[in-house]
């Protein structure tokens, strides 16, 4: 087992790898965080010291108190300015936390299993590539698996835990049983296209892209049912917090991942075109102050977008919750999907959404609202646009 004193390393000091080293600073883990870009760090390591200069103030510690406590997790933080002064520290866990560029990733890994012991797990926070073929440069593929945070890291408490076909069983349950300690809630799943929540979320803003293209409904009225139906955010609220070149980019990645792996009907999970419009014309959301919707410069919505004020064209009109029902229909299929691939079951399918997405119930929790799987599959047979996120799941289908 991986104790709390034993080394961590981190490659990549971005966003991603300095929430993750935060983490491990927190569950009393030594850090040697490496990044190609020498600055990064110093950056990854400010990042780092807010993040527990704010997790000091839920404390409720004095500020004598609370400057101790982020001092003595930061005086385990080291810079690595190589990867062989990362791997000479003795690391038992690495996590690569770097861009989403496969061969990049492929060297890293290619590096690290060439130099540090074979006991170590060697993990990717990727959430867009295929862990197998990162792991296929490596002589020992069955220590290297995914652990998928979700950001804000040391805030979102899922992380998915993917297994490739190599993949050790017990270098998953060490991997398992140390994000348990560090106080997340792991999720094993499969190594596929977009593992759980990348794939079955997709149908939020995919199907509320295609609404919003065929007339059905506006920008604030999609985002009004689904608000309404107990969701934190609507789904064009979602891209523009997020980023809409970010979210676009999850898509792509999805999309492709899923025809190379030779999927049917991946077609269902091709990219926007409104949305690829948007992000080539630079208008990414909240943080260029304009995307589906206005912001003024203190980051306040001030209305949509120009275009996207009411419906257009003139097919059938959606409102309320046959808004919300069409878009968690193609959400339950995407699910019934996954589960019946063997990503996940469905048990886990709902935590991670619940958790990692922040959906008010998972998607076999909301078919059993519906009525079950019978209601769900007579529920996408009656849909008026049908298209290949309503062709209904082959496990579903199954259950009849």
């Amino acid at each position: 087992m991986i104790r709390r004193v034993d080394p961590v390393g981190v490659v990549g000091a971005g966003t991603m790898g300095a929430g993750i080293a935060q983490l491990a600073l927190e569950a009393g883990h030594p850090v040697w965080i490496h990044d190609v870009d020498a600055a990064a760090i110093e950056r990854g390591r400010m990042r780092i010291r807010s993040g527990l200069e704010r997790r000091a103030a839920r404390l409720d510690l004095d500020p004598d108190s609370a400057t101790t406590w982020v001092d003595e997790r930061l005086a385990r933080f080291h810079e690595a300015p190589t990867l062989d002064d990362l791997v000479a520290a003795g690391p038992d866990l690495v996590i690569e936390a770097a861009l989403e560029d496969l061969e990049a990733k492929q060297a890293i890994f290619r590096a690290l299993d060439a130099t540090t012991p074979t006991t170590a797990i060697l993990g990717t926070n990727t959430s867009a590539l295929s862990v197998g073929a990162i792991a296929a440069r490596t002589r020992h593929p069955e220590r290297v698996l995914g652990l998928h945070f979700f950001n804000p890291a040391p805030v979102m408490p899922l992380v998915e835990v993917v297994a490739t076909a190599a993949a050790d069983g017990s270098v998953l349950d060490r991997a398992t049983v140390l994000m348990t300690a560090w106080g997340k809630v792991p999720v094993r799943c499969r190594d596929t296209p977009g593992f759980i929540v990348n794939r079955v979320n997709r149908p939020f803003t995919l199907e509320a892209l295609d609404m919003l293209d065929r007339g059905n409904a506006s920008v604030e009225g999609i985002d009004a049912a689904m608000r309404a139906d107990g969701y934190p955010m609507g789904p064009f609220e979602l891209m523009d917090f997020v980023g809409l070149d970010i979210n676009l980019a999850a898509a792509r990645g999805l999309f492709a991942g899923s025809v190379a792996a030779g999927d049917p009907v991946a077609e269902r999970f091709r990219p926007s075109p409104t949305q690829e419009r948007l992000v080539a014309i630079g208008r990414l959301g909240r943080k260029t102050d304009a995307g589906f919707y206005v912001y003024d410069e203190g980051g306040r919505r001030t209305g949509p977008a120009a275009g996207f004020e009411r419906p257009s064209g003139e097919d059938e009109r959606l409102e309320g919750d046959a808004i919300a029902v069409q878009i968690c229909l193609a959400i339950v299929n995407e699910a019934y999907r996954a589960a019946g691939d063997g990503v996940a079951t469905p048990a886990d399918i709902d935590l991670a959404m619940r958790l990692g997405a922040n959906h008010p119930s998972g998607p076999f929790e909301r078919a059993k609202s519906l009525g079950g799987a019978f209601a769900v599959l007579s529920a996408l047979r009656a849909r008026p646009f049908r298209g290949p996120r309503f062709d209904p799941a082959p496990s579903l289908l199954a259950a009849h």
